[in-house]
């Protein structure tokens, strides 16, 4: 685990640079803490996390709160059909995300989805890869794929509350709605703060659906995200220690920010 950082660390102090008129070949010259200089001074590099940022903001709550309202109905009387249920919201997670994003681009590219004309058929117009709806689309994606996978940890975490709370609670009169908010979510607390961890983890990671729509969507761009600005420059400009000193620092903020979410989920704990 440490020799690919350790690596990649000393990749990010050398740059690539041509001598002469370009005729003599490139050669690597050591530049300290240069790329990270130029990554950081690159306004594609902090849109990039401009752009996560606003997808974590719309993402993350339809991501953890639709899985807790999944678990909480499977795990209530009302769910007859459970282990179907699961399968049936778990299957979209065992698709690669890139096989999933090219799916969907199928069911919303105009003339080719059933879902567009059964849109249009109801006298409705929907975009999928305009600048207004692009976020809207990669988001769903995310949805389809991962809601299942967190649901199941949730579901999980359920059945380990105590049934004879939950029996003295229905004594009480307390209804499923109250039982369901006063009961069962403070006990997977735990549950809930590490999904939200890994959920944000790996909205920072975000990479294959934002690259797969945006040869549809042109307003995505090719740096949308930091993953992808860090692709395009070690594999279309060649510049690795730029590359290299991204990454870093694309490591740097996903462990503050789980650090941040770390903290506050131990500080609702003790509360």
């Amino acid at each position: 685990m440490v020799a690919p950082i350790g690596y990649a660390v000393w990749m990010s102090l050398f740059q690539e640079r041509s001598s002469g008129l370009g005729f003599g070949g490139t050669e690597r010259v050591f530049s300290g803490l240069g790329n990270y200089s130029r990554a950081l001074s690159d306004p594609a590099f902090r849109t990039s996390f401009v752009h996560i940022a606003v997808y974590c903001v719309a993402y993350i709550p339809v991501m953890i709160g639709g899985a807790l309202v999944l678990a909480l109905l499977l795990d209530s009387a009302l769910s007859r059909a459970k282990r179907f249920l699961q399968l049936a919201l778990f299957l979209p997670h065992a698709v690669p995300s890139m096989i999933a994003a090219i799916v969907w681009i199928y069911l919303y590219t105009p003339g080719l989805s059933p879902v567009t004309g059964w849109i249009e058929s109801l006298g409705g117009n929907w975009a999928f890869f305009s600048a207004d709806h692009a976020l809207s689309s990669m988001i769903n994606i995310a949805v389809w794929q991962w809601i299942g996978y967190n649901m199941v940890i949730f579901y999980a975490a359920l059945q380990a509350v105590p049934r004879e709370t939950l029996e003295a609670a229905v004594v009480d009169g307390a209804g499923e709605l109250r039982i369901a908010w006063q009961i069962k979510v403070p006990v997977i607390r735990s549950s809930v703060v590490l999904t939200l961890l890994f959920t944000c983890v790996g909205a920072v990671q975000l990479f294959n659906e934002p690259k797969i729509l945006s040869s549809r969507a042109s307003s995505l761009g090719s740096t949308w995200s930091p993953t992808m600005y860090i692709f395009k420059a070690a594999f279309e400009r060649h510049d690795y220690g730029l590359a290299a000193a991204s990454s870093l620092l694309l490591a740097l903020a996903a462990a503050a920010l789980s650090f941040i979410v770390t903290r506050i989920g131990n500080r609702g704990k003790t509360a």
